[in-house]
């Protein structure tokens, strides 16, 4: 059964209580039900994976890329150092 109307934006934080396998798990369920991309946030490495719908997910390590949004956020700039000044963890 499909939401009926699915978050255009998966995420996860990568945490002790919550391994990286399962907040993945958890975008792929979700890109499956109709979610545009999910981003997996790994605050121990400064890592932000993006995933879509079939295909292949992006990495974003550097501090200067601009992370990738979905279409109804596209005028949100967001860097990698951005968001993790802005993570409490």
């Amino acid at each position: 059964m499909q939401p009926k109307n699915p978050s255009p934006l998966g995420r996860g934080v990568s945490t002790p209580e919550q391994s990286q396998t399962k907040v993945t798990k958890k975008i792929l369920h979700s890109l499956q039900n109709g979610t545009q991309m999910g981003w997996l946030i790994d605050p121990n490495e400064q890592t932000v994976f993006v995933y879509y719908p079939n295909q292949q997910p992006e990495i974003f390590d550097e501090g200067d890329q601009l992370l990738s949004v979905p279409t109804f956020a596209s005028e949100l700039k967001l860097t990698v150092n951005e968001l993790f000044s802005g993570l409490l963890y």
